[in-house]
């Protein structure tokens, strides 16, 4: 088995620090509607991902994540800390990072086609919804009392669905027509 040794150039740190920032500028943008308020914060992981790519951008996303855990204010709301993490919606900012692993595996693996990006973006977004809610409940149901499934995704799913495919095909769209552009 060969051994592939990957060096971070300047460049790298530079695209990643740019991608973590964009997440965290994203994230505090909120759309406020009667239900739910809503942050570009899905669309910025996922724009970064198809800008940058699966590593560079799931850096990016990690290195969000890790800012935030740190107490850096730049989840929404302007929020960090471990608490923002370990809270009942702490799961779907974790989520994020394994959303970045998906879109990476499926677009390496199918050499970053329109297809395998759509399908990397989709099943991200799917894979943070379904790790988000199963630590909405277990984290609801340790602080308050047992919250079926359904609750919890009646609660924290269903309202964002329409404004995250909006997210999403904005995303792509926005990727796309950068990719060419920026010299990676």
């Amino acid at each position: 088995m060969v051994e592939v040794k990957r060096r971070f150039k300047v460049k790298d740190l530079i695209f990643i620090s740019a991608g973590a920032a964009l997440i965290a500028v994203c994230s505090w943008i909120t759309v406020p509607l009667p239900t739910v308020p809503i942050t570009l914060q899905t669309f910025a992981i996922f724009a970064v991902l198809g800008i940058l790519g699966g590593w560079r951008g799931t850096a990016s996303v990690a290195v969000y994540l890790a800012l935030g855990a740190c107490g850096v204010p730049v989840f929404s709301g302007f929020s960090g800390g471990i608490s923002s993490l370990l809270g009942v919606t702490g799961g779907y900012l974790i989520g994020f990072i394994f959303s970045a692993g998906f879109y990476w595996a499926v677009t390496a693996g199918f050499k970053n086609s329109v297809v395998s990006r759509i399908v990397g973006m989709i099943g991200g977004l799917l894979l943070c919804y379904a790790f988000g809610t199963a630590w909405f409940v277990a984290v609801y149901t340790s602080n308050n009392g047992p919250i079926s499934v359904g609750s919890a995704l009646m609660t924290c799913v269903v309202p964002f669905i329409l404004p995250d495919a909006v997210k999403l095909a904005l995303a792509f769209t926005v990727s796309s027509a950068l990719k060419g552009k920026v010299r990676l």
